[in-house]
């Protein structure tokens, strides 16, 4: 098996990763590295030339950005089944919010954490549209199944489900029921309470 590292911090998306990596249940390395002077260093820079975590190498490979490196992960480990199958209907839809999180969902977020002008006047030329649509495009999908893509949690509840989470603590999500329950039972899962433990452990050290 290629080695497969993980470049983190515990206060960065890199748990997003590192919940994938546990769920997925296969050995990974660990460099966990501060902000400021590490996390521009040449050598990580070499690595991520935007001088930001998570990245992974595995073997010779360097994926950065997050929802690619769960997207990645998910295809390289696909005995796992953290995608659903190629030939599925469902595998556009796992697509669709995946990159829905990275896109839109952030940048819904963000304007709302940074009080960014969203409105009619500019809804159109930005990428999230107004914040109103976002959340209800999201709550509508999420009261439809158990999990963003059907009944087979994916990678993209990963990846999704921290993103939800997150803005619900930040109060940069409104906190609907559909959010909150699925954040719920997507937090009660083996793999997310053993990769907070393992992150957590991090702040401490």
């Amino acid at each position: 098996m290629k080695p497969l590292t993980l470049y983190t911090n515990p206060n960065s998306r890199g748990r997003i990763v590192r919940w994938l990596l546990e769920e997925l249940n296969v050995p990974y390395d660990i460099k966990v590295l501060q902000y400021g002077d590490e996390i521009k260093a040449a050598d990580y820079l070499a690595l991520n030339s935007m001088g930001k975590v998570p990245a992974i190498t595995h073997g010779d490979v360097v994926v950065t950005e997050t929802a690619a490196i769960c997207a990645y992960l998910a295809d390289q480990f696909a005995d796992r089944q953290l995608a659903p199958a190629l030939d599925s209907a469902e595998r556009g839809t796992y697509y669709r919010w995946l990159f829905f999180a990275a896109g839109p969902l952030e940048m819904a977020t963000s304007a709302k954490a940074f009080n960014w002008r969203l409105d009619a006047d500019n809804a159109q030329s930005v990428g999230c549209g107004l914040y109103q649509d976002t959340l209800n495009t999201l709550e509508s999908a999420l009261t439809q199944s158990l999990y963003i893509c059907g009944q087979q949690f994916t990678a993209a509840d990963v990846y999704v489900g921290s993103h939800i989470h997150w803005g619900l603590m930040f109060n940069t999500l409104e906190s609907r029921p559909a959010f909150t329950e699925y954040v719920q039972r997507l937090q009660a899962r083996k793999a997310a309470i053993r990769a907070n433990e393992l992150d957590d452990a991090l702040l401490t050290t």
